[in-house]
């Protein structure tokens, strides 16, 4: 993408040559001015008409300057969009998600005695999943909770709303849809068009995260140094159109157009960016040692990142069925970009104006939560075994095959 940067670093000189020229034009339009006005206290007739026909042109050759830069100004600040951040030090060099670099493994991966069934037909078996009336309503991709399924759904949510309480965050609820304008503050154009769907006839998007509003409240906010880190953490309904993706169609939790999700997201002083990473992705490592859900933790590597991403890492749970770890989140540090695109500053000690960083990070995704406790907690009669730390929000310890 180096071609992008001389594309706008051309652009840039023809901006600042035409801005050269209208400021130019605005001096002799002042020399002019004063030139009449010499002429009329000398009653120079002739001199005064030439000078006042003179000065009509002026202006608009101004304007029209002054269209050119603007149409400039929006073409550059399009181009700007499309450079990608600069990756930090420590971000593994790869084409793509194949050279991700596996940084631990959290958990001891089950055993089982039995034949094992995938989360669909232990759903299904129980009755707590209704896999085909939802694809008769909505289409693949959306799915019904039944039960004690739907109280495990709520079980999680509230578990892990808690539980970022408990670590210092600020627990938000915001709204489901989103202006263009703080979208692109958030997104590169690619990934909007891939995941973001739109609501006819108004400026407005569903969220494809709760990350997005959370960064969003802060726009055009200069913020004094003393409130920084911003700690803040939402539930809520997640949309994604997931144009491209694999396994769509298929029944199941996993990769779904509608979700939900409990989110956690940082605004801090750059000099922090990394420590707090490091805590974030500790928080993940608890939430999933607690649910006693094997996991492994994979560095995603310079051909993994999107176009924002200074650095990030994805969350994996092992499916005992696929034999093989699966996405359950992810924590990105995008350092200054999205603070850039979203006007978000601070006031330094200095007292200099400076962008801050953002950060995020997935606390738990419930839909896939769920389908890695159903397929990992699994019993030898079908039944489920509840996570112990999940046990007070559900009143039960097991999900039983009924008679």
């Amino acid at each position: 993408k180096l071609s992008i940067v001389d594309k706008v670093a051309k652009k840039d000189v023809d901006w600042r040559n035409l801005k050269g020229l209208a400021d130019k034009l605005r001096h002799e339009r002042n020399q002019v001015s004063k030139e009449i006005s010499h002429a009329k206290k000398t009653k120079d007739k002739k001199k005064e008409a030439l000078l006042m026909k003179k000065a009509k042109l002026i202006p608009k050759k101004i304007e029209e300057i002054e269209t050119k830069t603007k149409k400039l100004e929006s073409e550059i600040l399009e181009i700007m969009k499309q450079i990608p951040n600069i990756l930090h030090a420590s971000v593994p060099i790869g084409k793509d998600a194949s050279k991700n670099v596996e940084i631990k493994k959290i958990g001891k991966i089950p055993s089982f005695s039995f034949p094992i069934k995938n989360h669909v037909e232990l759903a299904e078996n129980l009755g707590i999943a209704d896999f085909e009336t939802s694809a008769k309503i909505s289409g693949n991709g959306f799915y019904i909770l039944k039960g004690d399924l739907a109280l495990l759904n709520q079980a999680l949510i509230n578990y892990a709303r808690n539980f970022m309480i408990s670590k210092g965050y600020e627990y938000i609820e915001p709204p489901l849809m989103i202006r263009k304008s703080v979208l692109d503050g958030v997104y590169s154009k690619s990934d909007i068009e891939a995941m973001a769907y739109k609501v006819e006839n108004e400026d407005l998007y569903l969220i494809a995260t709760s990350e997005h509003p959370l960064i969003g409240m802060f726009i055009d906010k200069t913020l004094n140094y003393k409130e920084l880190p911003s700690k803040i953490t939402a539930y809520s309904m997640c949309f994604r159109k997931e144009i491209g993706s694999h396994g769509i169609n298929e029944k199941g939790l996993y990769r779904t157009h509608q979700f939900n999700k409990q989110e956690m997201v940082v605004i801090c002083h750059p000099s922090e960016s990394y420590k707090l990473y490091d805590e974030m992705l500790d928080i993940s490592i608890e939430v999933y040692k607690q649910l006693g859900i094997p996991t492994r933790i994979l560095e995603s590597c310079s051909g993994d990142l999107s176009d924002l991403k200074a650095k990030g890492a994805d969350l994996e749970f092992w499916s005992p069925v696929e034999k093989e770890y699966k996405e359950i989140g992810s924590i990105t540090n995008m350092e200054e970009a999205q603070a850039r695109r979203l006007n978000i500053k601070f006031v330094d000690k200095d007292g200099q104006k400076k962008f801050a960083h953002t950060l995020n990070n997935t606390v738990i995704a419930t839909s896939r939560a769920m389908r890695a406790i159903l397929e990992n907690c699994q019993q030898k009669d079908g039944s489920i075994k509840i996570p112990d730390v999940l046990i007070p929000y559900m009143g039960k310890k097991i999900i039983e095959v009924k008679n």
